[in-house]
């Protein structure tokens, strides 16, 4: 098992500055230099954040819309049996 301290998670952000500059990536990831372009950064990281939770919501209103749509068809069934 390998040590926890070394072991670390490589996003896919990480993987495209890596396949668009390696020697960027080396600077950044190995070297701990900050980007040039690190407000550009933030800006993204604050986008994909914003997305992620317009993901969350609408899956949150896709069960609630399934939950009224199956509340509905028992409502129906229940008229139907009506006498």
């Amino acid at each position: 098992m390998a040590d926890e301290t070394t072991e670390r998670i490589i996003r896919a952000s990480e993987v495209g500055r890596y396949a668009f500059c390696a020697r960027a990536w080396w600077l950044g990831a190995v070297e701990g230099r900050p980007s040039a372009r690190w407000r550009e950064m933030e800006a993204g990281e604050a986008a994909h954040r914003r997305h992620g939770r317009q993901v969350r919501v609408a899956a949150l209103l896709t069960r609630l819309a399934w939950l009224l749509l199956f509340l509905a068809a028992l409502a129906a069934i229940a008229a139907l049996l009506r006498p």
